[in-house]
């Protein structure tokens, strides 16, 4: 039978080896982890309120009934489009018929990776669990600290960057000073950290109407975070970051930053020797296959898609829709029938900033507040993998209403550890 590669296996590569499920193909499914992860909720991870097995599952268990499938935990190096192989870290080829590349994104410093280990980005577990870290141990490091300066720089928290992450971030490490750890400490008082929203552009949530933006930035400023918008970082020390705004150059004093700035395109798009947009995603055709192969589709984050002429943005539910076209064209063209073109379905958009605070675009209609925080909890709570994910996470998100506090608190760095510098997390 055909034999089918997906490389990756996020909300695109998931949809597309489900769509094949009863397809004649033999399926091989490419992950250089073993779990698919739900990424929406991944911020939770970072800020203790979920576990990591609430938001993740394993591969292997969701697609067990799949029989046309072979799930393979590797890295793919290489794509030869030509001779049709996959190569993995290791040197090994597979042989494909079709393709299907969701390989995703990454973080992007905009030309300054040395800031990576400064300010880590939020995509995989391994980076929430580090994230989480460097939050619980700043309030640790500032307990410890005599002098106050020292200390202030310990309790003030940067976020880089206004999207959705960054404000799902600020508003809720706010939370968490102001509520969770309250009564905890005895020489510092979380109540009094910072938490400081950079972001370049004039406002927050650049991508949702110019009224939910200002409304989601009312709602963070009442929360207590520090929005500063028109300010564009031009350096990230280890107990600052710099930046210059209307006023010139300013400096603020922080040693915990989080990057939510800015993605790239995963590398794995260069490979395919294919034209590529300024961001290094791949230019795909409407059928979402590349120029010249016909039997190579490129969805997700990676993908350049148009839809009715406009850009399809990288979220999960156009990654789905995605999959679910390149896996029915997979069918067509073994079929011999014409192959149908991608058109992105929006649902609307959601973020939520805090407790009872969220912003939401759902067609026509753009609310606020506490019904949009609730609409927020069904929606993610509905599209996540399994039963006992929704239990686990019902569960935690109920304790957490009731008491502000947060579950997944418990850190494993070692007391010798350099503040501020990665080290093992546990889950």
């Amino acid at each position: 039978m055909p034999h089918v590669i997906i490389v990756g296996c996020g909300f695109g590569g998931l949809a597309a080896a489900r769509e094949l499920a009863n397809a004649k193909v033999d399926i091989t499914l490419i992950d250089r982890s073993n779990h698919h992860l739900f990424q929406p909720l991944l911020y939770q991870v970072a800020t203790a309120g979920l576990s990591a097995p609430a938001i993740s599952a394993p591969i292997r268990s969701i697609l067990a009934e799949q029989r046309n499938l072979t799930s393979l935990m590797a890295a793919v190096s290489d794509i030869d489009t030509t001779r049709k192989v996959v190569t993995l870290e290791n040197g090994s080829e597979i042989g494909y018929d079709y393709l299907i590349v969701a390989a995703g994104s990454t973080h992007s410093y905009f030309g300054h990776d040395e800031w990576a280990a400064l300010a880590p980005g939020l995509k995989t577990l391994a980076d929430a669990f580090e994230i989480r870290r460097r939050i619980l141990m700043a309030f640790e490091y500032a307990e410890r600290e005599d002098d106050p300066a020292r200390r202030g720089e310990w309790l003030t928290f940067t976020v880089i960057g206004a999207g959705a992450t960054g404000v799902e971030m600020a508003g809720t490490l706010i939370e968490i000073a102001r509520h969770t750890l309250s009564g905890e400490f005895r020489r510092i008082d979380p109540h009094q950290a910072r938490v400081v929203l950079v972001e370049g552009s004039d406002r927050v949530l650049g991508a949702y109407p110019a009224d939910l933006s200002e409304q989601a930035r009312s709602q963070l400023v009442k929360l207590g975070v520090d929005v500063r918008t028109s300010s564009r970082v031009t350096a990230i020390e280890d107990d600052c970051v710099r930046y210059v705004d209307r006023d010139g150059e300013q400096r603020l004093a922080s040693r915990t930053v989080i990057w939510s700035a800015g993605v790239a395109a995963s590398p794995l798009g260069k490979t395919l020797k294919t034209p590529l947009d300024r961001a290094g995603r791949v230019v795909v055709q409407g059928d979402l296959s590349i120029p010249g192969h016909p039997e190579v589709f490129v969805i997700g984050d990676l993908a350049a898609a148009l839809s009715d002429g406009k850009p399809v943005p990288g979220v999960s539910p156009a990654a789905k829709q995605m999959g679910r076209v390149a896996a029915r064209n997979i069918r067509h063209q073994m079929a011999s029938k014409p192959l149908e073109n991608f058109k992105y379905s929006d649902y609307g958009s959601l973020a939520t900033i805090g407790r009872k605070a969220a912003v939401a675009m759902v067609g026509r209609f753009k609310f606020s507040g506490f019904l949009a925080w609730l609409f927020w909890l069904f929606v993610h709570v509905y599209f996540l993998i399994g039963f006992r994910n929704r239990l686990l996470v019902m569960s935690d998100w109920g304790w957490a209403y009731l008491t502000f506090k947060r579950s997944a608190r418990v850190i494993s760095s070692s007391i010798d550890a350099k503040p501020g510098k990665p080290d093992d997390a546990s889950m």
